[in-house]
Formats: C-alpha cells, sequence, structure tokens
C-alpha cells in the first residue's frame, strides 16, 4: 500500500480510504470482517460522516476500534455541516454540534481529517475557517479539508488562512473518475473538470476522490441497452463514457488487468496526490482494489483513455 501526506493529519493517508456508508448495527460483524481485510493488506484511511447511516456508520467503526484496541492504527476522515431539510448548515454552530456528536459516537478525542460535506457559497470563508481553527487549537481535528467545494472556494479559503494566521484546508474530497458525470449525482455535489484538474496540478493539494470508480461502471454489468440503474444512467450514461469504457478495457487487456482497475489507477496516476475512497464489501472487490492502486499509468496512457489524445499508446 501506498500513502500521501497530508497536512495536520500527523499520519501517512493511504491512498485507499475505505468507505463506511454501509456499516450498520445489525450487519455489524460484516463491517468488522472488512475492516480487518483493509488494515490487512496496509489500508489504515478510513471514511465516514455524520449523516451517514443516520450516524450508525460512525458507532460502528467506533465500536470497531474500541472492541480490537487499534485506534492509533487508524486515520479517521469524518465529514459534517451538511444540509438538512432546512437548507444549508455550513456555519460554526452546526460544525460544532456534528463534530461534538461524532466524536461521541466514534468513541475518540480527536479525528485526523475532518471535511464539510458540503458548501454554503452564501457563508463567508472567513467564517467558516474561524470556526474550523477553534477545533484545530482545541487538539479536536487535525487536518481540515472540503467535500464537494468548488476550486474557486478552496483557493479564497486558502488565500483567507494565508493572509490572517489561519491554518487553511489541505485536502479536497470532490467526485473523481474516469467516467465524467452528466450532472450531479445529489444536489450540492462537485465532480473534478479539466479546471479543477489544472488546479490541483498547480498547488499540489490532495484530492481524495469519492465514487472513485463511477458507481460500478467499468464492471462491465452496464451497456447503453441495460438501464435498470436510474442514478447510473442519469450520471454516467453517455457517448463519451462508453468510448472510455472501451479504450479502459482495450488498456486493460494489454496489461492483463480489467477495466475497472484500469479506472481505479486511472485517479491514482494523476500528476498530484490523489487517494481513492473505494466501497469494497468483500474480499474479491478489496483485492481488486488493491491489484488496481499498483497498476501504474503513463500521461499517454491517462490521455488516451480520457479522450484527450486519438493516439493509442506503444503496445494497447
Amino acid at each position: 500500500m501506498e500513502y500521501i501526506e497530508i497536512a495536520g493529519a500527523g499520519k501517512r493517508v493511504s491512498r485507499l480510504i475505505k468507505g463506511t456508508d454501509y456499516f450498520v448495527h445489525d450487519a455489524y460483524d460484516k463491517a468488522a470482517t472488512n475492516m480487518d481485510a483493509f488494515l490487512s493488506i496496509g489500508g489504515n484511511t478510513v471514511d465516514t460522516a455524520h449523516i451517514y447511516c443516520g450516524g450508525q456508520s460512525e458507532e460502528v467503526l467506533g465500536r470497531y476500534m474500541k472492541e480490537r484496541g487499534n485506534r492509533d492504527q487508524i486515520v479517521i476522515l469524518t465529514k459534517g455541516a451538511h444540509h438538512d431539510q432546512n437548507g444549508p448548515r455550513v456555519n460554526a454552530d452546526a460544525i460544532r454540534s456534528d463534530l461534538m456528536e461524532s466524536l461521541e459516537r466514534l468513541q475518540t478525542d480527536h479525528v485526523e481529517m475532518y471535511a464539510l460535506h458540503r458548501d454554503d457559497p452564501n457563508t463567508p470563508v472567513s467564517v467558516i475557517l474561524e470556526a474550523l481553527n477553534e477545533h484545530i487549537e482545541s487538539g479536536k481535528i487535525g487536518a481540515i479539508g472540503a467535500s464537494n467545494w468548488t476550486w474557486q472556494r478552496l483557493e479564497e479559503a486558502n488565500v483567507y488562512a494565508a493572509a490572517n494566521g489561519l491554518k487553511g484546508f489541505t485536502f479536497s474530497s470532490p467526485n473523481l473518475s474516469l467516467a465524467k458525470a452528466n450532472e450531479p449525482f445529489w444536489a450540492g455535489c462537485v465532480s473534478a473538470d479539466a479546471e479543477t484538474l489544472a488546479w490541483h496540478e498547480q498547488t499540489k493539494l490532495p484530492l481524495l476522490s469519492w465514487s472513485s470508480q463511477a458507481r460500478g461502471f467499468f464492471t462491465g454489468r452496464f451497456t447503453p441497452e441495460v438501464r435498470d440503474n436510474e442514478d447510473l444512467v442519469r450520471v454516467f450514461y453517455s457517448d463519451g463514457n462508453w468510448e472510455r469504457l472501451r479504450r479502459a478495457g482495450e488498456l486493460a487487456e494489454s496489461k492483463n488487468t480489467t477495466a475497472i482497475q484500469i479506472a481505479l489507477a486511472y485517479v491514482l496516476n494523476q500528476s498530484f496526490p490523489t487517494c481513492a475512497l473505494i466501497g469494497a464489501q468483500n474480499q474479491a472487490e478489496l483485492l481488486s482494489c488493491d491489484e488496481g492502486s499498483r497498476i501504474t499509468l503513463t500521461s499517454e496512457e491517462i490521455a488516451w483513455i480520457d479522450l484527450e489524445s486519438k493516439t493509442r499508446p506503444t503496445g494497447v
């Protein structure tokens, strides 16, 4: 397993990050088994959130760490300040409330990484950063980041932080995948476009991608005629993505691997630090992700499978 450094986290972050949005009390044994397997391949970073499974995700993770006695081996990324039925909640009170409840559920006094789950462009970055910095100073948060923020808001926030002696965002977590989203998965979600990637290349700010494998688009289960998954049809069905799938398959054949592993390698072979949030729920899926994380792609191969180049790489 490879790792990256994220300023403020205090521990190395594994390039594969375990998703936990299926961790529920009624399936605790499955969650614990999955966590054991993830740690066994060198993974150490776990993604959760205040809203996942109505709070059960954090509670199950907290129980697991307590029973295994392995809190010190794990890097926790949790998220808060998600909007609710009344609208945006990106404010000091919501951040404090969600963070305190998350820590209680996780049975810990701090998290290595904390991200705002959504943005509210109507709230000044000054208000947000000053609130987050209070919790950094108290030791409850290590690194701070943003999930589903545009690069423009990230830059605005970090310029403000630098000018005012505050800790800024040291990671971002949008969707980045070889398949390009036609529209957001959910309201307020952000997918990395060419401008976003150029900004990350310039700043080298780490990007932690959710839906890094496009929710199974590259598994081979889907074709233009198979339309039973409405969300996948809505978000990923496009001529461009079918061509990306075809090219990923050709490249996979030349490397004796699979298209979905090529899709994961695409995320992990960018020109700036990246990690991939993975949803592996069994041993076969986990091993596939582990193998995919070890694939090296050249810049020419990345450009070709992403339709940025018509030139087929040598050997494909």
